[in-house]
């Protein structure tokens, strides 16, 4: 059973404004490595917010983000320019305003047949990320949304568990919410990830949340804290404890 860092914000934008100082100081510190570095990008409301706040931080630190690679924990099966992308909202919020070249845009090809969407996906993420335990692709960093309902990136409560212990990185599914065909990372290349940072802002997200803290929670965000060593997990909802699992 993994750790968790807990940090709690009074307001989703405090949450955004912080995550974005906190991540591009380890953007300047990665930057004078050899290696590139790879995140996986969510969507989301807190998204948004996130990704308006990276790009104001980055001018003002006048920061590139050109030795970035950019991938996606998630997609729905739409085109690029539909209001539904993931992609196309960190085009307009983040990749855009930041001038990211297209050769560090790693984007999941939505409106492609979903099985060769996916295909396409991990071989492009497996060009880049080292290879780690169990051959999985080792991301830099994966963020994470949570829904009202504990699910992270596409991945829904319910599913059978030979579905969700599949080995693939990346695979077509089908979930209750709206757009219902997306692609998504699996648990294993989340658990490979060096960091996962969850963003569970907004309202109505406490009850899930609690849930997922609790050593009994069966969530998908549980799932993923059991079974990666440490999560960060960022909030905005007022929520205590009587025991947590490590500390932030």
């Amino acid at each position: 059973m993994g750790t968790f860092g807990l940090l709690t914000f009074s307001a989703a934008q405090a949450l955004a404004n912080t995550v974005a100082a906190r991540w591009l100081d380890e953007l300047e510190a990665a930057r004078r490595g050899p290696q590139p570095y790879c995140v996986a990008l969510s969507g989301g409301r807190i998204a948004r917010a996130f990704f308006l706040a990276v790009t104001s931080q980055a001018r003002e630190r006048g920061l590139e983000l050109r030795w970035v690679h950019f991938f996606w924990g998630d997609e729905r099966c739409v085109a690029p320019t539909d209001p539904e992308s993931n992609f196309g909202m960190a085009r307009e919020c983040l990749l855009g305003p930041l001038g990211i070249p297209d050769a560090q845009i790693h984007r999941t090809r939505g409106e492609a047949p979903p099985e060769m969407a996916a295909a396409e996906a991990e071989a492009e993420l497996r060009a880049i990320a080292p290879p780690g335990q169990g051959g999985q692709p080792v991301l830099d960093l994966v963020f994470l949304g949570m829904g009202e309902e504990g699910h992270v990136a596409s991945l829904f409560p319910g599913e059978p568990e030979e579905i969700a212990a599949s080995p693939a990185v990346y695979r077509p599914v089908t979930v209750p919410k709206p757009p219902p065909r997306r692609i998504t990372l699996g648990y294993p290349a989340i658990r490979a990830a060096r960091q996962v940072w969850v963003l569970a802002a907004g309202p109505g997200k406490a009850p899930a949340l609690r849930q997922s803290l609790d050593p009994a929670g069966n969530t998908p965000l549980a799932r993923v804290l059991k079974e990666r060593r440490h999560t960060c997990i960022l909030t905005d909802s007022r929520i205590f404890f009587q025991k947590t699992r490590g500390s932030p």
